[in-house]
């Protein structure tokens, strides 16, 4: 078996802009209906309004692009160990349905802690070897890469330039990348240099001399985006500025339109289907590929996932009364709840009256 794998998208910045609009035009011409989008929230799931990060995207895809008629769901996989868990099928489910994955601002590092070998990120993985398009901005786009940028760590904080492990998002082809976004940043005016995503030239020529040389740097400017088809072995620069690619000592500027091979990243290759992947985990998704596509009713919404997610927390800690609670507004979302030894499970209700229940009567128990 060969992989078709989908687009992957790279933000510089400007993922929510009118530039980054007519990227998603193109992107979505070339999925089949429905769109199925998914918004990772786990980048941002440190911060206490991630849901509202998270939110202000999933809007501006409804809205903008509502040509389109996407069907979009938050998955609020924000942290191991907790109720919203990026291990947590419950939770990360929809992704197996997804045909474009979006996953995007918070932290680098943060992201990389939660994800790195998670079910989340290997769901997103396998999606897009089977098909569906990848959306990565800013924080993402440098989680994504092979050694990561901990922008906070050295501009905010004051630790001295370093890498850390990224996700490696393409390693399997060949390709040992480093994104930075926020490529030609000035709002530090002529007081400061913020380029090279707040570092400054003199200070990212010393994290160019710790990469390992096989480390191709990509730079991308603000308001532009990367489309790498990985199927084709291409990648085209899309939006206001440029890509900067920076290779063994040679520099190269690719403008706005310009369509340029993926070998001018490094050795590039498709991997064998599953490489990297948990067998399990590879088969589960193909499984749920062949399943013919649910429809949007019978697909839990975000806020009823997060509602579960509470319940769960809830029951953990013998809350009851709240559980109880949580319960009631699960139901009234239209969907019955049940705990199995597996967990919960969520079953979409036949009717409104199941939901609200018959009229009672005073002979009623």
């Amino acid at each position: 078996m060969s992989i078709q794998p989908g687009l992957v998208v790279l933000f510089g910045s400007g993922e929510t802009s009118a530039s980054g609009r007519r990227v998603y035009d193109r992107l979505l011409r070339c999925l089949a209906a429905p769109i199925r989008a998914v918004v990772l929230e786990t980048p941002a799931g440190f911060e206490p309004n991630s849901a509202q990060v998270a939110g202000r995207v999933a809007d501006f895809l409804r809205q903008r692009l509502q040509n389109y008629q996407p069907q979009v769901t938050i998955v609020p996989a924000r942290k191991r160990n907790t109720p919203f868990s990026p291990d947590d099928p419950h939770i990360v489910g929809p992704l197996l349905d997804a045909n474009m994955i979006f996953t995007g601002p918070g932290s680098p590092t943060y992201a990389v802690r939660q994800l790195q070998g998670s079910l989340a990120w290997h769901y997103l993985i396998a999606r897009h070897r089977l098909g569906a398009t990848v959306v990565l901005a800013s924080a993402m786009a440098i989680a994504a890469s092979a050694c990561a940028l901990p922008v906070y760590e050295i501009y905010k904080v004051g630790e001295d330039p370093h890498w850390k492990p990224g996700l490696d998002f393409f390693g399997p082809y060949g390709l040992s990348l480093a994104f930075i976004p926020h490529w030609n940043n000035a709002e530090g005016g002529a007081d400061l240099d913020t380029s090279r995503c707040f570092m400054g030239q003199p200070r990212f020529e010393q994290l160019r001399d710790m990469l390992p040389p096989e480390v191709t740097i990509v730079g991308l400017d603000e308001h532009t985006a990367l489309i790498m088809d990985l199927a084709a072995g291409r990648c085209r620069v899309m939006g206001a500025g440029a890509v900067t690619l920076l290779r063994r000592g040679v520099e190269l500027r690719r403008e706005s339109g310009q369509i340029f091979p993926a070998t001018e990243l490094g050795c590039f290759h498709l991997p064998e289907p599953g490489a990297g992947l948990p067998p399990d985990v590879w088969q589960a998704v193909r499984a749920a590929q062949a399943r013919p596509a649910a429809s949007p009713e019978a697909q839990p919404p975000s806020q009823v996932l997060a509602l579960v997610a509470e319940r769960e927390a809830a029951r953990a800690r013998g809350d009851w009364q709240v559980a109880d609670a949580l319960r009631a507004q699960i139901e009234a979302h239209g969907w019955r709840i049940s705990d199995t030894p597996q967990g919960p499970r969520l079953d979409a209700m036949d009717s409104e009256a199941e939901a609200t229940g018959p009229a009672s009567s005073p002979a009623d128990p």
